[in-house]
C-alpha cells in the first residue's frame, strides 16, 4: 500500500464529502426549525455534527491500514482502503443526518467527540513511548545475550574493535561502559555548573529587579542563544574555547589536551542558559504578588523576600527547568564530537579528552558493521541504561517537586 496515494485519494474524496455533510446538516435543521428559532451558530453546529460523524470511521480505517502496512503485518491495497473509508464515512454521515432534529443535543455530542479525539491523541503519545521503549529493550536483550550485563555495567574498558580470548576459548569484546557514562556525567556536570547559576540568577534579575524596558530587551537577547545551531557552538568550542583553555592551563603549569571535557561542558552550559532562565523567569513571575507584598509589609528586605518566599514558592517549576536542562545536556552530541573527541577515557581530569554515551551510539549505528553484530547492538545496550538512568532522574525530581509543592490562592 502506498501511503502517499492513500492520503491523496482520501483527501480528494473526503473533502467534498465533508462539505456536502456540512451543508446538508445545516439545511436539514434549518428546514425543521421555526423561523423565530433559527440561530446561525446552531446551524453551524449541526453541520459540524454531520462532518464529525463522517470523519471518525474514515480516519480509523485509514489509520488502521497504515499501521498494518508500516509494521508489515498485512498488505492491504490502497484503493480498497480508500474505498472502504469513503463508504463507511458516507454511511456514518447518512446515519448522522437522519439523527438531526431540533431536539438533538448537538453541543453535547460535539463535546463527546472532542473528548474522544483528545483521548486518542493521549493514547497515541503513550503508545509511541511504549513503542520506543520496547524497540530499545528487544535489541538490548539481544546484545546482553552476547555480552555479560554485569561486565557491561562495571567494565572500565570500551574497545569493541579489540577482542580477548576468554576461558571458554571464545572471543570476548571489551564493552565496559563506565568510561562512557563517566564522560557523560562529567560534561553534563560542568554544563550545569554554568547553566543553573547563571540562568537562575538571570531569571531572578529579570523578574524581580529589572525594569520593564530592560526586561523587554534583555530577555529576547538572552533567548537568542537558544536559536544558535549546535554545530556553531561546536565550532566555537573547538576553535576558540579549547585553545584558550590549553593556553590558560599552560600558564599555571598544567597540561591540557585540545580535545578536553572542559571546553564542551562550558559551551554546552552557555547553550542551555536560555532554557533555565526563560522557564525559571516564567515560574518566578507567576508567584502571586500578594506573597511579596506580605513579606515586605512584615519588614523583610527584597533579597530576603526572594530567598524565603519567592524561590520556595517557585521551587517545583525551577526544579523542572533544571531537569529539562540536564536532559538537554545529556542528549547533546555535536559539541562533544567536535570538542571532546571520540576516545573513551576514565579520568577525573576535565582537561583530558573523553566522550559520551550519545557519541558512541551515533558511532555504532553509523559504522559499516552488520546490524546484528555486537558493535552495533552495543548502541541499544547503552541506550537502555541511559533510559533507565533518565527515568531514575525523573523519579527523583518528581519526588522533590511533590515534597516542596505548595498551593497558593
Amino acid at each position: 500500500m502506498t501511503t502517499t496515494y492513500l492520503a491523496q485519494y482520501l483527501f480528494a474524496g473526503l473533502l467534498p464529502l465533508a462539505l456536502f455533510g456540512y451543508l446538508a446538516g445545516r439545511r436539514k435543521i434549518r428546514a425543521q426549525q421555526d423561523q423565530s428559532a433559527r440561530y446561525k451558530a446552531s446551524e453551524n453546529l449541526f453541520g459540524w455534527y454531520a462532518v464529525t460523524r463522517m470523519l471518525l470511521p474514515a480516519v480509523v480505517v485509514s489509520a488502521g491500514a497504515t499501521v498494518l502496512d508500516l509494521f508489515d503485518l498485512m498488505e492491504v491495497p490502497w484503493p480498497m482502503v480508500a474505498a472502504t473509508a469513503l463508504l463507511l464515512g458516507a454511511g456514518a454521515m447518512w446515519i448522522g443526518l437522519r439523527a438531526i432534529n431540533p431536539g438533538l443535543r448537538v453541543r453535547t455530542a460535539l463535546e463527546k467527540t472532542i473528548v474522544r479525539v483528545l483521548l486518542l491523541a493521549s493514547l497515541i503519545s503513550i503508545l509511541t513511548t511504549i513503542g520506543i521503549v520496547l524497540s530499545i529493550v528487544f535489541e538490548a536483550v539481544h546484545f546482553f545475550r552476547i555480552v555479560n550485563f554485569w561486565d557491561f555495567l562495571t567494565g572500565t574498558t570500551w574497545n569493541p574493535d579489540g577482542a580477548t580470548i576468554g576461558e571458554d576459548g571464545g572471543a570476548q569484546h571489551l564493552f565496559g561502559s563506565v568510561p562512557l557514562f563517566a564522560g557523560t556525567f562529567m560534561i553534563t556536570a560542568i554544563a550545569m555548573c554554568v547553566a543553573i547559576p547563571v540562568g537562575l540568577f538571570s531569571a531572578i534579575c529579570m523578574s524581580e529587579y529589572a525594569s520593564l524596558r530592560v526586561r523587554r530587551i534583555a530577555k529576547p537577547a538572552l533567548e537568542i542563544l537558544a536559536g544558535i545551531p549546535t554545530v556553531v557552538y561546536g565550532f566555537f568550542a573547538a576553535i576558540t574555547v579549547s585553545p584558550f583553555i590549553v593556553r590558560l592551563a599552560e600558564s599555571v603549569g598544567l597540561q591540557a589536551d585540545f580535545t578536553n571535557a572542559l571546553s564542551p561542558g562550558l559551551v554546552m552550559g552557555i547553550m542551555i542558559i536560555p532554557l533555565v532562565s526563560s522557564l525559571s523567569d516564567d515560574v518566578i513571575s507567576s508567584v502571586p504578588q500578594s506573597l511579596r507584598e506580605g513579606s515586605l509589609a512584615l519588614g523583610a528586605y527584597p533579597s530576603e523576600t526572594i530567598k524565603r518566599v519567592v524561590l520556595p514558592a517557585a521551587l517545583p517549576g525551577i526544579v523542572s527547568a533544571c531537569l529539562l536542562a540536564i536532559s538537554r545536556a545529556v542528549g547533546e552530541t555535536m559539541i562533544v564530537v567536535m570538542a571532546a573527541g571520540l576516545q573513551p577515557n576514565l579520568t577525573w581530569n576535565p582537561l583530558e579528552g573523553m566522550t559520551t554515551v550519545n557519541v558512541r551510539i551515533v558511532d555504532a549505528l553509523t559504522g559499516d558493521q552488520a546490524f546484528d553484530s555486537p558493535e552495533t547492538l552495543a548502541a541499544f545496550g547503552l541506550g537502555l541504561v541511559l533510559l533507565v538512568l533518565t527515568l531514575c532522574l525523573n523519579i527523583v525530581s518528581l519526588t522533590v517537586i511533590r515534597k516542596f509543592r505548595q498551593k497558593y490562592e
